[in-house]
């Protein structure tokens, strides 16, 4: 993981803009795919940024989401742009963080109407706290164009396929009955927060600026200018917790405490091992990189690798640790790294570690699994 680096990413180009503007030395980073992505820093000495553009929908956020996930392996992936609100409490120019987005589409048609069948992703713990301790304070918005310090507020985005711009369309009503917690709306949020779901060690965060009400008077606002004044905002709280997030990370790898100390706290290690499981290392602390089981350097021992996780998928099926349902996508996902080697040589790293961190998801309670997988990933990302 690249504790240094942050991704963000935006739907619209002058949300784009609003954080580009924040970044000092921008260069341009290309994609295989052709994906181009800007990478800069937050002032001189701040975290890196990787600012990438997914266009407008959730589907385009999830696929770009999770490339930048396997390109960068960041400390976190950030969503920020505009939204509308849903709630009369929430003015124009205002924050909101989601606490957890809903891709509120999941329905089922009957005959009595549309039943909602809802699918909801929560932020991280830890993104949530150090979230809350940027608000609690005004630095982040120093350097607003219009000199104002947007409120902040937490609570459920809904995000779905279309743009609402009506209090009282049959969608309108729909998503009030069904989502009445959801602070504001918009058309990226649930894919981004399902890229993360499937990367397990990524936290993502979805930040908003609220530019209209979702009332019908979207023309009105967005003829005044509230939509860069609400992406500004927005991008500059992102930078804040960009910033905070890559912070902790370096300090996850250095430091035991809490958010923001440097105290370092000594501790006893004592490993157990029962039934099937092995302990693969033991020691009080650690300084410096640390590699734990297989640790190949060459493209033909990741072959050997994957060939040796393949075993231990199947050894932890017959004993009862895998049921058939995750043996067979695990299985599936070993195919997929196989297919990236050929002859020996590595013909697609990207897919690869996708595969490998996806495998990783499904395994991660199997202890061997659990224990081997992470240094051929780690392999893998050493790859030039």
């Amino acid at each position: 993981m690249s504790s240094d680096l942050v991704v963000v990413l935006t739907a619209l180009n002058l949300e784009y803009e609003a954080v580009r503007a924040r970044l000092r030395n921008p260069r341009v980073h290309r994609h295989q795919a052709g994906t181009r992505f800007e990478v800069g820093r937050i002032g001189q000495d701040g975290c890196r940024i990787a600012l990438g553009l997914v266009g407008k929908g959730n589907h385009p956020a999830a696929v770009l989401a999770e490339r930048a996930m396997a390109e960068f392996s960041p400390a976190a992936v950030l969503f920020t742009g505009v939204a509308g609100a849903l709630w009369p409490s929430i003015q124009l120019g205002d924050v909101v963080v989601a606490t957890q987005v809903y891709a509120y589409h999941g329905a089922t048609s009957e005959d009595d109407g549309l039943k909602a069948r809802p699918r909801a992703w929560e932020i991280p713990h830890h993104a949530a706290q150090i979230a809350l301790h940027i608000a609690r304070s005004n630095d982040w918005a120093d350097g607003l164009a219009d000199g104002v310090v947007p409120r902040i507020h937490f609570g459920p985005i809904a995000a779905g396929e279309v743009v609402q711009d009506s209090a009282v369309s049959d969608q309108a009503r729909w998503v009030r009955q069904h989502y009445n917690d959801a602070l504001a709306i918009e058309m990226e949020g649930a894919g981004v927060a399902q890229a993360g779901h499937l990367n397990r060690a990524t936290p993502v965060v979805v930040v908003r600026g609220i530019s209209d009400r979702a009332d019908g008077t979207k023309t009105v606002t967005d003829g005044v200018h509230w939509q860069p004044r609400a992406a500004a905002h927005a991008a500059a709280f992102t930078v804040a917790l960009a910033q905070e997030l890559a912070d902790e990370g370096t300090d996850n790898q250095s430091t035991t405490g809490q958010m923001g100390g440097r105290a370092r706290m000594e501790a006893t290690t004592t490993n157990m091992a029962t039934g099937n499981a092995r302990v693969g290392i033991q020691a009080g602390q650690i300084r410096g990189n640390a590699v734990v089981g297989l640790a190949p350097e060459q493209p033909g021992d990741l072959a050997a690798a994957i060939t040796e996780l393949r075993g231990l998928v199947e050894q932890a099926r017959r004993d009862g640790r895998l049921d058939d349902a995750t043996t067979a996508a695990a299985e599936a996902e070993l195919n997929t790294a196989d297919d990236c080697i050929d002859d020996g040589a590595v013909r697609n790293r990207n897919s690869l570690l996708v595969a490998l961190k996806r495998l990783l998801g499904l395994v991660t309670d199997v202890a061997e699994l659990a224990t081997r997988l992470p240094a051929v990933i780690g392999a893998v990302r050493d790859l030039t």
